[in-house]
């Protein structure tokens, strides 16, 4: 007979105390994605005023150009996560 063990967060949204026992089955950070969602990396040569734009607007230029060539490509909006 498997026991069932109690929620971490109550009812009151309160954290009850975690045991030797929550600990034995706990599991680090999330999930992983279904191989189909998952990222591809590439190694991509872009041109230097390119790059310069896109770096003027901010970190994170990897979701930006995504979202060009998926907009470019008409792929439309980006999947959802499972």
């Amino acid at each position: 007979m498997t026991s069932r063990r109690e929620p971490l967060i109550g009812p009151d949204g309160e954290v009850r105390e975690i045991t030797a026992e929550d600990l034995r089955h706990a599991r680090r950070g999330r999930p992983p994605l279904p191989p189909e969602l998952r990222k591809k990396r590439v190694q991509l040569m872009l041109d230097p005023d390119v790059v310069e734009r896109l770096r003027a607007e901010g970190r994170g230029i990897s979701p930006r150009v995504n979202a060009l060539l998926r907009e470019a490509l008409g792929l439309g909006e980006k999947p959802e996560k499972a």
